[in-house]
């Protein structure tokens, strides 16, 4: 669906983000801006930050960050044209009749009927749990320690024995062989229709906004699969979404619980852990953690007990940690899962449990050590030689050192005879650290020094983008000296040419900057980023105004270097030459 530019920027300026911000999160003034917790990460001091002036948001602890729009698109979980609807009827703004082309009303109209069905169904299945026919599965969820209330809230079901019952009444509703067979519910062939789904017990799977995207199934008796989900559709994307985040993103404790299954989640938020998800049917993966990332900082693990539980932990954990989640591990033994634990020991035993839960690394070097004979000095003295090259995973000495310290002691094994191990065996690896998990952890010098010079370059080119934005006054400044082809990465380049045209043309707008970014998630982060570099130098003191004067030549200095480097003559050459020499001496003042 398109809108023109001017509609989007019309409905954007008609809502104050102040106003529309402070409906879903209490924020107070400080200073210029406002400020309350983040209603993306789990927070206890106030890092999220809304700016008048910029009609931007921007969470300085987990990095989100946009203008109007875009936080209605992420808190209401909208896609970009319900939530311009949403702020448009808030504000009278008439949008226009959109021509959508024969494809985009055909995607949006079988969105829209599959949502219609997936609800249809959801209360079908709820409706034949409580008929004679469902009993079984109702006594398979009271056996299980269910209680109606929480049947209720999770729209549990039944799935009857005759092979055709769902697709029938589907039928009789109007639906179409076509549709329902894209619904996922379905199967269709020449001989007909027949359910995806019959003598099971149902579980809706909901979206963070509770609409029903899809279900999965536990078969009653010992047919085969014992567990079946739906297939993917334009609607339900196993990968992307999490059984029982609809509940557990407005807990407000500090971590979130992640297991394994549906009876896990539904039988942990009935003992009151409200806090739990579960992947769905498919192993966890980085968009998973993402999602995470949006709620909270810490992740307990509370996986099965068994083999194929410890491998799913230790496929997740790396994954948690590149997504930059802290990790722990539950110990749920001598039971199996979470709902094993809970029913026979209690819930205060399980809110002990998760406070002793394990550090993700020292429970990677619980089970490397199992596969070591430690009463065999020949298999123990590989067990250290392993755990040594394992803590090579942290690149920072000090963090290493930190657990260098934790795994000597949990392992009884002399502190300065390890760290001389650790040491002995970098040395042997030439300062790379080992692959782990498919993946290489931390950077061989040199290549670390470059991305730390880099890493500078684009924080030097982000605090000079926000302080134009913060005070426009200083583009005259930097005239003559600095531009927007100073800035050579290519997003940070994009975003410059924006904000030197819009200085130029009287109409300085970052929020508006946003909306080209809007479709691409992970270049709008980057751009809010952008324009909220964490300002502690205000500009306000000496000191503070010569890290301005410094910042703008750094910036100058890399573009000159770079410039050197695809110097096509000689010519060319020493013009950058002359040039890099007056920087020597150039000095720039904001009085």
């Amino acid at each position: 669906m398109y809108y023109p530019e001017e509609v989007i920027e019309e409905v954007r300026t008609r809502n104050d983000i102040v106003d529309v911000i402070s409906g879903y999160v209490k924020i107070q003034k400080r200073g210029a801006n406002y400020f309350g917790l983040c209603p993306f990460h789990n927070e206890n001091s106030p890092s999220f930050s809304v700016s008048p002036q910029k009609q931007m948001y921007y969470c300085f602890g987990c990095g989100a960050g946009g203008n109007v729009i875009t936080f209605v698109m992420e808190y209401e979980n909208f896609t970009f044209p319900e939530a311009l609807k949403t702020l448009a009827d808030r504000s009278g703004v008439n949008l226009p009749e959109v021509e959508y082309s024969r494809e985009e009303r055909a995607k949006a109209d079988r969105r829209s009927t599959l949502l219609e069905i997936n609800k249809l169904a959801a209360g079908y299945f709820y409706h034949q749990l409580y008929q004679p026919q469902g009993k079984i599965g109702y006594d398979y969820f009271k056996k299980r320690g269910l209680n109606d209330e929480t049947i209720r809230r999770f729209g549990l079901g039944f799935a009857n024995k005759v092979s055709d019952d769902l697709y029938r009444y589907l039928r009789s509703k109007g639906y179409e062989d076509g549709v329902l067979k894209d619904s996922g519910l379905a199967v269709v062939e020449e001989r007909g229709g027949r359910d995806r789904f019959w003598n099971r017990v149902m579980f809706p799977i909901m979206d963070v906004n509770n609409r029903v995207i899809g279900f999965g199934g536990r078969v009653m008796g010992d047919g085969e699969p014992k567990y079946l989900n739906s297939p993917e559709t334009a609607v339900f994307d196993k990968s992307r979404n999490l059984y029982g985040l609809n509940y557990a993103r407005t807990s407000r404790e500090k971590y979130m619980l992640a297991c394994e299954g549906y009876m896990d989640v539904i039988a942990m938020q009935q003992a009151g852990f409200t806090n739990t998800v579960a992947s769905l049917g498919t192993a966890f993966t980085r968009q998973h953690a993402l999602l995470l990332k949006r709620y909270t900082e810490t992740v307990v693990l509370t996986y099965d007990s068994d083999g194929a539980g410890v491998q799913a932990a230790l496929r997740a954990i790396p994954i948690l940690k590149e997504a930059g989640i802290s990790t722990r591990v539950l110990n749920l033994k001598p039971y199996k899962d979470p709902d094993e634990f809970i029913k026979n020991l209690g819930p205060e035993a399980f809110r002990e449990r998760i406070a002793q839960a394990q550090n993700s690394f020292l429970f990677e070097v619980d089970v490397l050590k199992g596969s070591y004979r430690l009463d065999d000095p020949e298999q123990k003295t590989k067990f250290y030689n392993a755990v040594a090259e394992k803590l090579l995973e942290f690149p920072e000495a000090l963090e290493r050192d930190n657990y260098i310290h934790a795994v000597a002691q949990a392992h009884f094994i002399s502190y300065e005879d390890l760290k001389k191990l650790v040491s002995r065996i970098s040395i042997r690896l030439g300062g790379k650290p080992p692959k782990i998990q498919g993946r290489q952890y931390g950077e061989p010098y040199e290549a670390r020094k470059k991305k730390e010079k880099d890493d500078g370059i684009r924080r030097s080119q982000r605090l000079l983008l926000t302080w134009l934005i913060e005070r426009p006054e200083l583009f005259e400044k930097i005239a003559g000296i600095i531009s927007a082809d100073d800035f050579k990465e290519p997003l940070y380049h994009q975003v410059a040419e924006m904000v030197f045209e819009g200085y130029k043309n009287g109409n300085l707008n970052p929020a508006g900057i946003l909306n080209h970014f809007i479709n691409d998630e992970e270049q709008y982060k980057e751009v809010a980023a952008l324009f909220n570099a964490d300002l502690k130098e205000s500009l306000n003191n000496e000191e503070q105004k010569k890290a301005f004067s410094e910042t703008v030549l750094r910036i100058r200095k890399n573009s000159l270097d770079e410039a050197s480097r695809g110097a096509a003559d000689i010519e060319k050459l020493q013009q950058i030459i002359k040039e890099q020499a007056e920087l020597k001496t150039l000095r720039i003042t904001i009085d």
